[in-house]
């Protein structure tokens, strides 16, 4: 583990470089989009007043140099990034003068919640499954579970949501379908709020569950298939070692690396699959105030979420690598 350092140092730099890619492309999306804030902002008070095209080109103008849209794309990219690694991004075009960072840690905390619990659950649920179907490859039930597992992971989040939503909003209304918690609560830390929050997430959460589970399941049973016909498991059984430790000890936890960075890659795939959710359930997350902002043409809250995404899942993806040499010697630290 000499070399560990300079490992850490080559994946920082390549952190960096993710980050710097990433947030670049999001900057350039965001600003060479058709739909203008401005215009959105125009258009909307036109819709309230009648006002002269002399008094609408002067308030157009007036809000072009506000919010710096004026100027040429570098010199806003160089603000940008500027503005970025202070943590400022700038007011909200269409909630002025509300910071747009503060519209996003309002609502991450909701999709963190949301994304962070489903994930791990789904995770160890399908990693826990998985391996009991690669180990005892002739139980029926785990056969079954195999089956019903294929059939529901190419099915998308928002199409599964849609099913959940039918079925407990509709046919059989016993969970909350939208929003975060109920109106006639009062967020605060109490058992009431708390509890109103657990059961709004239930059905968003679910969704994000069922797909997850089958991912997480159908890699960990095809990686235990292999990891069974190794010798070492083979003389763990023949010299008597129990089975659950078998299972556990020497099956699933070397199978269990390359699942790590999977859980790494399905954050970024379950953020996309959380925008929709949201939407599908109104929950009050990163999702529904990044369509909202889009919709709406606020490209200050657009690349704020943008930015928070592409640092959370590159984040994601370089702790769990940096921890794979200290989880299996047999990764080389290069």
């Amino acid at each position: 583990m000499q070399d560990y350092p300079l490992f850490a140092l080559k994946r920082l730099a390549q952190l960096a470089a993710v980050v710097f890619g990433g947030v670049s492309v999001a900057f350039l999306v965001t600003h060479l989009s058709p739909i203008s804030a401005v215009e959105s902002i125009i258009a909307r008070i036109s819709a309230r007043s009648n006002f002269s095209p002399e008094a609408l080109e002067s308030l157009r103008t007036s809000l072009s140099e506000m919010f710096g849209v004026d100027r040429p794309l570098w010199q806003q990219y160089l603000s940008f990034w500027r503005n970025f690694l202070t943590g400022d991004m700038g007011p909200s075009l269409l909630a002025f003068p509300t910071p747009a960072m503060t519209l996003v840690m309002l609502a991450l905390p909701w999709t963190v919640g949301l994304l962070v619990m489903s994930t791990l659950i789904a995770w160890t649920l399908g990693n826990v499954l998985g391996g009991l179907a690669g180990y005892y490859q002739n139980s029926r039930l785990l056969k079954a579970f195999g089956v019903l597992a294929i059939g529901v992971q190419p099915v998308p989040y928002y199409i599964v949501a849609f099913l959940l939503l039918v079925a407990f909003g509709f046919l059989w209304p016993v969970l909350p379908v939208s929003g975060g918690f109920a109106m006639n609560v009062r967020p605060s830390f109490t058992p009431e709020f708390i509890s109103s929050v657990i059961r709004h997430s239930i059905l968003p959460a679910t969704s994000l569950v069922i797909v997850g589970l089958g991912t997480s399941f159908l890699g960990m049973r095809a990686l235990v298939s292999n990891v069974v016909t190794e010798d070492y498991v083979t003389y763990a059984e023949l010299a008597g070692v129990r089975r659950p430790r078998i299972v556990f000890s020497y099956v699933i936890r070397n199978a269990m690396i390359p699942q790590l960075t999977g859980l790494a890659m399905a954050l970024g795939g379950v953020f996309s699959g959380t925008i929709i959710t949201e939407q599908v359930f109104g929950y009050p997350g990163l999702g529904s105030l990044l369509v909202n902002a889009v919709n709406e043409g606020d490209s200050t809250v657009v690349l704020a979420v943008s930015a928070i995404a592409v640092v959370a899942v590159a984040g994601a993806i370089f702790i769990i690598d940096i921890i794979h040499p200290l989880l299996d010697p047999r990764v080389r630290a290069s």
